[in-house]
């Protein structure tokens, strides 16, 4: 990996171990979530390959076929997630921002964000544990998406 390729690199320019390194393992973007045109509702239910203690996923590399739901981040499509938390470090790449001071990449472990309990570890369910009908009861978050304004050309 390039030196400090987060400060000196856009998203686009990031090879595969450069952008896999992004990840802080937080583990949010495994939480199971209901997308609406305009509204955004996150639950404290894993997906069904989430390691929760680790908050790392159990077959990332088949994810995409196992979980028809997993999205897969690219730099085309982060700034269209708005679930993504405001500590990940793929969006505030695409914001222009700096990295957290706990994450890995500055810190060189994850240690650091554990103690600020920034990873799901300590409050996320295994989806097998929760049934659909209860899902409601689960919700963490809930926000408006506001449309993006688009420029009208003349």
């Amino acid at each position: 990996m390039r030196e400090r390729f987060w400060e000196r690199f856009s998203l686009g320019e990031l090879n595969r171990k450069e952008w896999e390194a992004l990840c802080d393992g937080c583990g949010q973007c495994c939480l199971m979530r209901h997308e609406e045109s305009d509204r955004v509702t996150v639950f404290n239910v894993a997906c069904e390959l989430l390691a929760i203690d680790k908050a790392r996923c159990k077959d990332y590399p088949n994810r995409l076929k196992k979980v028809p739901s997993c999205h897969q981040l690219t730099p085309e499509n982060v700034p269209r997630y708005h679930w993504l938390p405001k500590t990940c470090a793929y969006r505030l790449m695409h914001q222009d921002k700096p990295l957290p001071v706990w994450h890995p990449l500055l810190i060189g472990n994850r240690s650091k964000m554990r103690k600020k309990g920034i990873t799901i570890s300590h409050y996320a369910l295994p989806s097998r544990k929760v049934p659909k009908r209860r899902m409601n009861q689960h919700i963490i978050e809930s926000w408006s998406v506001k449309p993006e304004r688009r420029n009208k050309q003349a």
